[in-house]
């Protein structure tokens, strides 16, 4: 295996660590917020239509530079930054209206994604392209197909928040830190993600296992499980009835998986990336994880799945595909 410089990324992709941030929404903010205080980078700058917000908020971002313990440069950009940033960052897109179908919710996010997509390209881009916005699958492989990048390019935050939760959800029953579980959430970021118990492990041990053991003295341990996983879907519903938005968690998982780029780390992150056959799927974008570096996704990670989750899986990518086949992204 190779391992290659940070700052040289192969296939003529940008090198550098400049990031363009699309749309300083709630979730764009947040981003911001953990990149300053991680120092990920070294020039941001932060595209948004709302021109006068957007100076408040680079302005404000700068205002907490002295006390992050770094110097990024924090700018109001414009897509003339696309020319030399190695990442940019879409948190951009109409959140889904009161009686509003998911349809005519990707219909509109795709024709925004389209006018955006056109200005990057047309100011020469070509680093390494995260979608954050929903339906996060369907338009990562929209921002694909209108790019042209390569789709190791071209990634999506996926199941990264709904795996933290997960995580959390799981250290908190089991009484360890959720930095000690470690099981994936794949699948669709929505109704039909699914978690995979097979492959899980806490502190070590098999979560499999775990749950065996406990069913000998507790024979509810598995309704108990489902219900966490139900908690874990369901978490943004709850916490956008609450504050109006989900935006700390994504933010940081995005930063996430900025580090694992710009710090070319090949660490496994579960992303939004293209299949080629893994799973039995192909020409899809779908929660998985996948092998993070300075070029994008170097390679996706197969889990090995029981037939159940399998046939979740399955029901997942079709859903996805059924989407798209109505959006007229792909054909039947």
């Amino acid at each position: 295996m190779t391992i290659t410089n940070p700052s040289t990324p192969s296939n003529n992709i940008t090198p550098g660590n400049k990031i363009v941030l699309i749309g300083a929404g709630d979730v764009g903010v947040a981003f911001a917020y953990a990149i300053l205080n991680q120092g990920i980078c070294d020039h941001l700058a932060i595209i948004d239509l709302n021109e006068k917000k957007t100076w408040g908020e680079v302005e404000d971002l700068n205002h907490a530079m002295p006390y992050s313990g770094h110097n990024t440069k924090i700018t109001v950009g414009t897509y003339e930054d696309c020319r030399d940033a190695a990442l940019i960052v879409n948190c951009a897109g109409v959140a889904q209206r009161d009686g509003e179908t998911r349809l005519e919710l990707v219909g509109r996010n795709v024709k925004i994604f389209e006018s955006i997509n056109k200005e990057v390209m047309a100011n020469g881009f070509n680093g390494i392209y995260l979608v954050a916005t929903n339906p996060v699958d369907v338009l990562t492989y929209a921002t694909w197909k209108q790019t042209g990048l390569s789709s190791a390019q071209v990634v999506g935050s996926g199941t990264i928040l709904d795996t933290a939760r997960w995580r959390c959800n799981l250290g908190k029953y089991f009484g360890v830190s959720a930095s000690s579980v470690h099981s994936y959430i794949i699948g669709e970021h929505g109704d039909t993600e699914l978690p995979v118990v097979a492959s899980g492990s806490v502190a070590g041990v098999s979560l499999r296992r775990r749950l065996e053991k406990e069913a000998e003295t507790d024979p509810k341990i598995y309704e108990r499980i489902d219900a966490m996983f139900v908690a874990t879907r369901d978490a943004a519903y709850k916490i956008i009835e609450a504050k109006g938005s989900t935006s700390f968690g994504i933010g940081a998982g995005l930063a996430r998986i900025t580090r694992a780029i710009l710090m070319n780390e090949d660490v496994v992150l579960p992303v939004s990336a293209l299949l080629e056959g893994q799973y039995g799927q192909e020409d899809i974008y779908i929660g998985t994880p996948a092998v993070i570096n300075r070029n994008g996704v170097r390679e996706v990670v197969e889990l090995h799945l029981e037939d159940s989750e399998k046939e979740k899986f399955d029901h997942s990518a079709n859903t996805l595909r059924g989407v798209m086949v109505e959006a007229g992204l792909t054909e039947a």
